[in-house]
Parts: structure tokens; C-alpha cells; sequence
């Protein structure tokens, strides 16, 4: 469990790392300066995304699903790819820091969806707790599990809204060659930029 303590450090580490961005500071380089405290606190590899707002736009959100790098690492990755590496935005400016929002989704490790046929997938689905990963072929989509609760979706339209994600059709997630899988976050957003945390599920 991330706690409210572990989440404004966590959250300071996206903040340090952005700004460290614009005086020339790689991603290995900002995990030099990680504190030996902190590398310590969050040794335990962890999937994560960081998300960043706007004016309560999205501005940019990139994270790891899988458990691949210790907490700290995968949150400086995380930033630094979400600013400047998200495909559907331009880079953030250094002018823009200080309206920027972040949030973190510390993520448990997605575990395959079963049902008996594709009609139970919808009532094994609980919004506002699990996020879906649909995979097809060769594409792939996430939605965290605020999404859902943020647009007012049912568990039908969140697995519609994950295949659009994906590149796919809305209807396949009922194809029996899609893998479904659900996952729960621990999310925590600043309040203003810079400011407070708050936990939102």
C-alpha cells in the first residue's frame, strides 16, 4: 500500500524530474540524484503511470503495466516520458510547469479476465475499482480505472472505450481471440500544481 506520505514524495520525484528536464538532466541522470532513503522506500518493483493535466485537460499520461523497474524508476521513466514522449501531444514547455497537475496510478499487476462466454465480461468488470487492458493481434489498449468513474461509463462502455483505445472496433472485446484483463491503482493527484495531495481511489 502507498500511503498519503509515500504518494507527495513520489509525486515531488515527477515534479523534480520534469524540472531537472529542462536544465539538460537525462532520465538515468535525475535517478542519480534520487535520495538513498527513497530508492530504499520504493525498492519494490511496481507498474505506474504518471498522468499530467492542464487546465483540466489532459496533457500528457504514459506509465508501465508491468512490474518491470523498482517504484522510483519507473516513476522517473514514467515523467519524463509522459512530457515529452506521448505521441498525441506536443512536448511540455518549461513555461508550462507551473500549470501543470500530476497524478499517479501505482498499479497492481493486471491478472487475465475469465468468463464463460463474452456477455459475462461486462458484470465481472467493477467500475470506479478495476482498469482493463484489452489485447487483439498485435494491438493493445489500457484505460486506468478513473477513467470510467470520470465519464460516467458502464462496464459495457469502458470495455467499448478500452478497444478504441486499442485501434479496435468497439464490439471486439466480445471476439474470442481478445485477452481481457483488470487491474487496481492506487491513484493520487496534486490539488494545484505543486501543491497539496489527495488520494482519489
Amino acid at each position: 500500500m502507498i500511503t498519503s506520505a509515500d504518494a507527495r514524495i513520489l509525486i515531488l520525484l515527477v515534479r523534480d524530474t520534469l524540472e531537472g528536464s529542462f536544465s539538460g538532466k537525462s532520465s538515468e541522470e535525475s535517478l542519480l540524484v534520487v535520495k538513498d532513503r527513497d530508492k530504499e522506500r520504493f525498492s519494490r518493483k511496481q507498474g505506474v503511470f504518471v498522468t499530467l493535466h492542464k487546465h483540466d485537460e489532459l496533457r500528457g499520461c504514459i506509465g508501465f503495466v508491468e512490474p518491470v523497474y523498482p517504484l522510483y524508476e519507473a516513476v522517473v521513466r514514467a515523467a519524463q516520458a509522459a512530457a515529452f514522449e506521448d505521441p498525441r501531444f506536443a512536448p511540455v514547455a518549461e513555461d508550462e510547469l507551473g500549470e501543470i497537475h500530476i497524478e499517479i496510478s501505482v498499479m497492481s499487476v493486471p491478472k487475465t479476465l475469465e468468463a464463460g462466454s463474452a456477455e459475462e465480461y461486462p458484470e465481472k468488470i467493477s467500475v470506479g475499482r478495476d482498469g482493463l487492458i484489452i489485447r487483439k493481434g498485435f494491438r493493445s489498449g489500457l484505460l486506468l480505472p478513473q477513467v470510467a468513474t470520470e465519464y460516467g461509463w458502464s462496464s459495457e462502455e469502458f470495455l467499448e472505450h478500452t478497444c478504441w483505445k486499442a485501434g479496435l472496433p468497439p464490439a471486439a472485446w466480445k471476439s474470442p481471440e481478445a485477452t481481457i484483463m483488470t487491474f487496481q491503482a492506487q491513484v493520487f493527484k496534486e490539488t494545484a500544481p505543486g501543491g497539496s495531495v489527495v488520494e482519489v481511489m
